[in-house]
């Protein structure tokens, strides 16, 4: 049996100044597991923009009217309020599941052996992301669900999904400098694709924004434009990026590319025609909500398909230090 160390005032102390060192001086997670705790920072962030849709798509948006509390009396919601208080108190309270992965990533990336800062940097970045979202949320909740409000939420929770997927890539490489596995022209089409799948998810949530979903029962203020129009917009920008992703893919085959960009590239291909798929199912069967829900979990999952393609274009080896040769330890011994 391995005997536990006996904190001292000064371990207490130190502790309560810097607990990630403190914890790291105790504690030397393997790679795997810094791996997994990126990932679940990653899946918490997807997790969370799929509730936040339920949340809209069940006409919950509303469900606690205000904020930081449920409602004027109740930090949380009460029975009186029905379904739709539990489910927008639900999805208040995944927030901190959330900020529990994301403060996991962080303690295994401070406790990692050597430390990696940049590792850190990308969980921290991650934590702020996630409490400034909070108090957007909120501020959409006071606003009574403004769409552009709303709009927001939702990107800032694609950059966090943008920051815990750069995160995930860089737990699997080195800090040596970057080396570029495929020549600039290729690079510059990869980069017109991350540009086309910007605009693609912009301009859904301007679809969102002004379509039928407003996310309460009560009335609530929308986007004026034509929501079919900026469908039909959506559409062509999905088509840009399904065809740009289709050239990569052609390019990268010609040029005898390495298999992780290759793999990558079809990965995304076979998203994409998912996506497309369950879009044009769902524009013509006037936007069910299930279909919606998995349109959005597509949206994220198209996101991180076109950075992990961005991300594979490049390795990052292990920083190795310089030992001396056979020569050198030659000339010391005679030295």
């Amino acid at each position: 049996m391995v005997r536990v160390q006996n904190l001292t005032r000064a371990d207490a102390l130190s502790a309560v100044r810097n607990p990630l060192a403190f914890i790291a001086e105790r504690w030397t997670p393997t790679s795997r597991t810094v791996q997994r705790a990126a990932l679940a920072a990653l899946v918490m962030a997807v997790v969370i923009v799929v509730t936040g849709g339920a949340v809209r798509l069940t006409g919950s948006g509303l469900g606690c009217p205000t904020w930081p509390k449920c409602t004027d009396d109740s930090l949380t919601a009460t029975s009186a309020m029905g379904l739709h208080g539990a489910i927008e108190f639900g999805n208040r309270m995944l927030t901190y599941v959330l900020c529990a992965a994301v403060g996991w990533a962080i303690i295994a990336a401070r406790s990692q052996k050597p430390w990696r800062r940049s590792l850190t940097r990308l969980g921290w970045a991650q934590f702020w992301i996630v409490m400034s979202n909070a108090i957007l949320g909120g501020i959409v909740v006071l606003v009574g669900l403004n769409p552009y409000t709303v709009a927001a939420h939702f990107l800032l929770s694609t950059a966090l999904i943008t920051v815990a997927a750069f995160m995930w890539q860089r737990t699997r490489e080195g800090d040596a400098a970057a080396r570029p596995l495929v020549g600039k022209s290729v690079q510059q089409l990869v980069w017109f694709l991350v540009a086309a799948a910007v605009l693609l998810i912009a301009v859904g949530t301007v679809v969102t924004g002004a379509g039928p979903h407003a996310g309460d029962s009560s009335k609530v203020d929308r986007i004026h434009v034509s929501w079919e129009n900026v469908a039909k917009l959506h559409a062509v920008l999905a088509w840009i990026v399904v065809t740009l992703t289709f050239a990569l893919w052609f390019v990268l085959k010609a040029v005898d590319a390495p298999q992780g960009p290759l793999r990558r590239t079809r990965n995304l291909f076979l998203i994409l025609l998912s996506q497309g798929v369950i879009g044009y199912v769902q524009y013509f069967t006037s936007l069910p909500e299930a279909l919606v829900a998995l349109h959005m979990l597509g949206s994220c999952l198209v996101w991180i398909g076109v950075l992990r393609v961005l991300l594979a274009l490049r390795e990052r080896p292990e920083i190795v230090a310089d030992l001396p040769g056979p020569a050198t330890q030659s000339a010391l011994t005679r030295a």
